[in-house]
Parts: structure tokens; C-alpha cells; sequence
């Protein structure tokens, strides 16, 4: 639990300086759209993937600018020019300590987390092994990393600015939670990348858009919250009688595009929020 408070100040600094710059275009830009992963029960092919690279003797990692080398080359059909996504399956070594509660089997259920980590580009080909260039990267670059075919991913437009209505009333459409974070944190704000239990199976496609709320009193986090202070306090006053969260308004928290989706989770990015999102928190599609 330490190791993801130890990312937030970092990663919710970032992204409200990226905040204004992201919205002002009308689409999410080529870094959100190819550096925010997936979350997919469809499996990744394993057959291609980064073997290591310039300096391999002593160098681990590698990022934009360096090159590599791929386990494919002319045998394989890889020409020089080639582009290949780098990925790599991930998992949350903090699950045994839950925020949320089942917060694995709703992991499970969503699927294996990809991370994208950047694109090469080949520059040099031999007979089963090719030379590559990162030309872009989201993180660092391992041995081992996955490859596949470079397949452009168009950016949704933006809905119209509107001023964000915290009063919204419900959709009426599909509900699930945020279950987990990039890099798995346990708290977002405007620009930083979510995922949710709902996918293409549910009707979600890229471009869609959900609204993130909260119940009152309702207890989703495991962590910090305590019961019964939706409508008592000790000390601070008590309401005549026990309110629980379906009777009382919900708390609206931001909303966010999908750039991504698999069968049963979509990748989202939060566009506007009023204050700290948990995983926990409650999304519809608007």
C-alpha cells in the first residue's frame, strides 16, 4: 500500500499540468493514445518480442533513441522501415492488501493488464534476428518485452466544453467501478488514465463517455472510510435516523473518455474532476 502512495503526489502532479494542454486540442493526444495500456481477456501473442540491445554486457533498460534487437527479421517477412507496439503483460503486487473489496476477482475477471511501453522502428534486417530503434517510449524498454504489428489507433473527439454538472441526474445506462489505475495507483484527478469493469461485451466503444460518482455512506473502500458519517458524526451531530446511499444524492466526481477497450474493461481518461477519484468509485456511461 506504501509503494502506491509513494507514486501519487508524482502522478497526480503530472497530469493537472498536462490537464489544460490535453483538453485545449479536441482529441487526446498521440501520448495518451499509445501510452495508456489495456486491460483484455484476449491474449497477447508471444512469438515476437525484444531479445535485448546496444550495450547488452552491462545495459538493462532502454528508451527513446536507443536501439534494439527483435527476434524476427527477413526469414520472418521484417523489412527495414517495419514498425512494431511494445507491451508487457503486468500485474498488481499490492492485490494482497485490497483497497476495494474483491478487488481480485474483479481484476480477474477484467483480464491481464498490458502496459504499452513505446514503438520501434527497424533500421537494419538480418536473416531471423532484426536491429530497431525506439522512436518513441511510454517507460522503459525490457528484454522480453512484446511485440506486435504497428496499427495506427484513432483518437475520439471531445465532446462540446460544457461546464461539468455535478447535479447530473442518472443515465439510466450501465454501471461499474474503477478498479484499478495506470501503473496501479489508487487515486486519479483530470488527465490520469483509469480502468473500468465495463467493455465491448457491455456496449462501451472508444470515444464513449463515463460519469464517475460516489454514494454516500457507501462504503466501497476498505482503507480509510468509516461507516455511518453520511449521516452521524460522534460529536458532530447525528441525523433522527440511518440514511443509507441509495436515498441520499450521489457525490459527482469528474467524468472521462475511453481510448481503449477490451471485452470486459475499457481504458479511460479522465477529462474533468472535482476532486481525488478512488478505485472504488462508481462510473455509468453517460
Amino acid at each position: 500500500m506504501l509503494r502506491k502512495f509513494s507514486h501519487l503526489i508524482v502522478i497526480l502532479g503530472l497530469t493537472t499540468v498536462l490537464a489544460h494542454a490535453q483538453r485545449a486540442a479536441n482529441s487526446p493526444t498521440e501520448f495518451d493514445m499509445y501510452c495508456s495500456g489495456v486491460v483484455t481477456t484476449k491474449a497477447m501473442p508471444h512469438d515476437t518480442y525484444v531479445i535485448s540491445g546496444v550495450e547488452s554486457d552491462h545495459r538493462i533498460i532502454y528508451h527513446t533513441g536507443n536501439l534494439v534487437f527483435i527476434n524476427k527479421g527477413a526469414k520472418q517477412g521484417v523489412r527495414v522501415g517495419d514498425q512494431f507496439l511494445v507491451s508487457r503483460p503486468e500485474s498488481d503486487h499490492d492485490i494482497q492488501t485490497p483497497w476495494i473489496a474483491d478487488q481480485a476477482s474483479l481484476t480477474t475477471a477484467m483480464g491481464t493488464t498490458y502496459a504499452d511501453l513505446g514503438r520501434l522502428r527497424v533500421a537494419s534486417v538480418q536473416e531471423n534476428t532484426s536491429t530497431a530503434e525506439i522512436v518513441q517510449s511510454c517507460d522503459y524498454i525490457q528484454r522480453g518485452d512484446l511485440l506486435q504489428p504497428f496499427t495506427p489507433r484513432t483518437a475520439p473527439q471531445y465532446k462540446p466544453e460544457a461546464k461539468f454538472d455535478v447535479f447530473a441526474p442518472p443515465s439510466g445506462k450501465p454501471k461499474a467501478m474503477i478498479v484499478s489505475t495506470l501503473r496501479f495507483g489508487v487515486a486519479a484527478a483530470t488527465g490520469s488514465i483509469v480502468y473500468v469493469n465495463l467493455g465491448d461485451k457491455q456496449g462501451v466503444q472508444v470515444g464513449s463517455y463515463f460519469r464517475v460518482f460516489r454514494y454516500q455512506d457507501g462504503h466501497p473502500f476498505k482503507v480509510f472510510e468509516l461507516p455511518k458519517t453520511a449521516y452521524m458524526a460522534y460529536g458532530f451531530g447525528a441525523a433522527p435516523r440511518a440514511y443509507n446511499g441509495a436515498e441520499l444524492p450521489r457525490d459527482i466526481l469528474g467524468e472521462g473518455i475511453v481510448l481503449r477497450v477490451g471485452p470486459n474493461a475499457a481504458t479511460v481518461m479522465l477529462t474533468d474532476s472535482v476532486r481525488e477519484i478512488y478505485i472504488g468509485d462508481v462510473v455509468e456511461l453517460e
